[in-house]
């Protein structure tokens, strides 16, 4: 049955080319302006990091003297001190635990004719890659025992890789950074989580960063470091020192279990009591533990403008759909007479229903390739944009099948009103009038 009114369909379209073509543009240009901003922000609030973003958890801590003690506002936006992520990292608490922060270095190419360069650097700790699922095309991330012997080591990324040695394997080789040597001892594969959740103070989107070092030898070689820093007092040994009164380290830790993070928010709770006791503030203190999700609702990793967008493309949309339902209404009831031979010959009104509504799903997936064009269209001129998530619009498989979804769908509901009002067309009424 499907076949014969995917046939009449077809010699419908053929007899009205020009009203089904105003239709099928119609439907186009709502799912093209509507599926650019739905993939946007499908690639910018997606979960960076499935399954297991529920058992990775920032932490955040509010240990300032009772001088810059701020609660309504420094309590849920500082970064770590370097003396409360080195205790928290070495009382371990949680199944694994990391600490970071961003830099930016120069790298001396030990090949004739290439040029120095500065890249993107990441000093951390090496619980790191584990617990982030990081791949590695060769060799080893180091170990803890590399942090505490301030091994002169990196992993680097497979672009730097490429630039550097051609693409091979090139662990055991040195690299010079800053001008001083490093050993290369793994290499990533593939890499670049978005949003880049691990450190939202540098860029929130992108690839990974180029060198990944162990923040004892980045501190040890005196590297720059990137991103925010707030401090609070003199720091004569330095604001990267055990002690200095600084705020610029990431904490991350993962939990056996999203159900574990009571038991570690008590351990948090603890932490902060005894620092208290210690009379290093007289004030409460105060401590956050989000996961991934969490983290990134909580700085509103998606701008504002994108949702706004989204809601006028659906919008659009919306009023493309309903001028498909007047033009709908108008080709079918225009039909009133073929209705009436129909029903008089013993079609029901089911039937009939079941009819137009498989002429609009037609309309709608024939609006849906086309709009899927304009669609793609639309995310190349995203891609030419200045925003940091720019280079990230491009429509995956999910997107590809939601397209003709939507466009089916849509169209569904478009022609369900139309297809309503040809099934009530009376026979005798339209017998009588030929």
């Amino acid at each position: 049955m499907f076949a014969y009114y995917l046939n009449l369909a077809l010699r419908s379209f053929g007899r009205n080319k020009a009203l089904t073509a105003l239709m099928v543009l119609t439907i186009a240009l709502g799912i093209g302006a509507s599926m650019t901003t739905l993939t946007v922000f499908h690639v910018i609030s997606g979960d960076p990091i499935p399954g297991k973003s529920a058992r990775l958890f920032t932490v955040q801590m509010n240990v300032l003297p009772d001088s810059q003690y701020e609660p309504d506002e420094s309590g849920e936006s500082l970064q770590m001190t370097r003396i409360d992520a080195e205790t928290l990292l070495k009382e371990a608490h949680g199944k694994r635990q990391a600490m970071m922060s961003a830099g930016r270095a120069v790298i001396t190419p030990t090949t004739a004719g290439q040029s120095a360069f500065r890249v993107e650097s990441r000093y951390t700790t090496a619980d790191f890659f584990p617990m982030f699922d990081v791949p590695l095309r060769y060799g080893r991330p180091w170990s803890t025992r590399d942090d505490g012997d301030h091994a002169r080591v990196a992993v680097i990324s497979s672009k730097l890789n490429q630039t550097l040695f051609g693409g091979a394997d090139s662990t055991g080789r040195m690299i010079q950074l800053d001008g001083q040597g490093l050993r290369v001892i793994g290499v990533l594969d593939t890499w670049a989580v978005n949003p880049r959740f691990y450190d939202l103070t540098n860029n929130e989107f992108g690839d990974s960063e180029n060198i990944f070092i162990p923040f004892s030898t980045a501190v040890d070689l005196k590297l720059a470091l990137s991103g925010s820093m707030w401090c609070w007092g003199d720091a004569p040994e330095g604001r990267t020192a055990l002690s200095a009164p600084c705020a610029f380290l990431q904490y991350w830790t993962e939990l056996g279990s999203a159900s574990d993070a009571a038991g570690y928010r008590r351990y948090l709770d603890n932490y902060i009591a005894r620092q208290h006791d210690l009379g290093r503030f007289r004030h409460a203190g105060e401590v956050q533990l989000r996961d991934v999700m969490q983290w990134l609702d909580h700085n509103r990793v998606v701008p504002s403008d994108v949702r706004l967008q989204l809601w006028l493309a659906l919008g659009f949309l919306l009023i493309c759909l309903l001028n498909t339902i007047g033009l709908l209404l108008a080709k079918f009831l225009r039909r009133s007479s073929e209705i009436g031979v129909r029903r008089a010959l013993g079609a029901s009104r089911l039937t009939v229903f079941a009819q137009y509504l498989v002429e609009s799903g037609i309309v709608g997936l024939s609006g849906g390739a086309l709009g899927l064009l304009l669609a793609l269209l639309g995310l190349a001129v995203v891609r030419r944009q200045p925003a940091d998530y720019a280079s990230l619009a491009h429509m995956d498989t999910t997107m590809l099948l939601t397209t003709f979804v939507l466009a089916l769908l849509s169209s569904l509901v478009a022609g369900a009103l139309p297809a309503w009002r040809a099934m009530q067309v009376t026979p005798a009424i339209q017998l009588k009038s030929q």
